[in-house]
């Protein structure tokens, strides 16, 4: 996916919401929003995808600020997941039928990519997470198809998102081991936005859900093949499906057209206009896809 004119809005947006949380010192802000708006216009061009000028972004931020400025929102956002996870593991439990049980926890996981601070126009609103299984539909419903390649699958790469969505995405990794695959999942190896590291995934006890918990080697967003580790770029040849999560992965995934060879459930929000648009979905819709890449 390549930029729209509007990305420009939400990433220089974002970049001050991110330095407000990092700094007070109105000198250290004006001097890191004047690096990250040169970098975004040196790099916006039509063939830029969004979640690499979000990467170039936060890591000006991070290296002027010398603080992760989602430290203390993504703990909350643990905190809270793990207190809302307790209803929808009960609602997934009453389930009998193997596929439908894989949609509804497709489904939970995908509400749980609602936990996100500071996507222009979004609203993270956590009271609105109660009873939710029960009110959302997909607006892409490409379950039966991944449903079929995961019975099929002996390893599921699933690359996870943010903080506290993690937790929701456990449901989904119990179930794909119960289709007999084994499941590691990934995280990001220093923080990026407020997505999840291997601290936010020992925080909600994926650990003890997934085969294996590791990192892509990297802090990009979204997935960048270019900066992950060795050990990644093996785990992503082995496997039999991969699961991404987010608005990241589907900007850098929908970048890879036959470039894996695997099959790719892209499971998300769709948060922004510019996301929504190239999928092909109202704003604010719920999307399983299916894809080749």
């Amino acid at each position: 996916m390549k930029v729209e004119p509007e990305c420009a809005i939400c990433l220089v947006s974002r970049a001050w919401k991110e330095i407000e949380r990092a700094t007070s010192d109105p000198l250290l802000r004006f001097s890191t929003m004047r690096a990250v708006v040169e970098a975004i216009a040196r790099g916006f061009k039509p063939d830029a995808v969004p979640a690499r000028l979000g990467t170039l972004r936060d890591r000006i931020v991070k290296s002027m600020s010398g603080v992760d400025p989602y430290a203390r929102d993504k703990a909350e956002l643990n905190r809270r997941a793990l207190e809302l996870l307790p209803a929808f593991e009960e609602h997934i439990a009453t389930i009998s039928d193997d596929e439908e049980r894989f949609r509804i926890a497709c489904l939970a996981s995908i509400i749980g990519n609602t936990m996100e601070h500071d996507v222009r126009g979004h609203v993270l609103n956590l009271g609105a997470l109660e009873g939710a299984l029960l009110r959302e539909r997909l607006a892409i419903d490409d379950v039966p198809r991944i449903f079929e390649i995961a019975e099929r699958a002996k390893l599921a790469a699933f690359l996870a998102d943010n903080a506290g969505e993690i937790a929701f995405d456990k449901l989904l990794v119990k179930e794909l081991k119960k289709l007999g695959a084994r499941v590691v999942v990934a995280v990001k190896s220093a923080p990026i936005i407020d997505d999840a590291t291997v601290e936010d995934a020992e925080a909600v006890c994926m650990d003890r859900v997934a085969d294996l918990v590791v990192t892509t080697g990297t802090d990009c967003v979204g997935l960048l093949l270019d900066e992950i580790s060795d050990e990644m770029r093996q785990m992503l040849k082995r496997c039999d499906l991969i699961v991404a999560k987010g608005m990241g992965h589907y900007e850098t995934f929908t970048e890879l057209d036959g470039v894996l060879g695997k099959p790719v459930a892209l499971l998300f929000r769709a948060k922004c206009n510019p996301v929504a648009k190239h999928v092909g979905v109202s704003r604010g819709s719920n999307v399983a896809l299916l894809r080749r890449c």
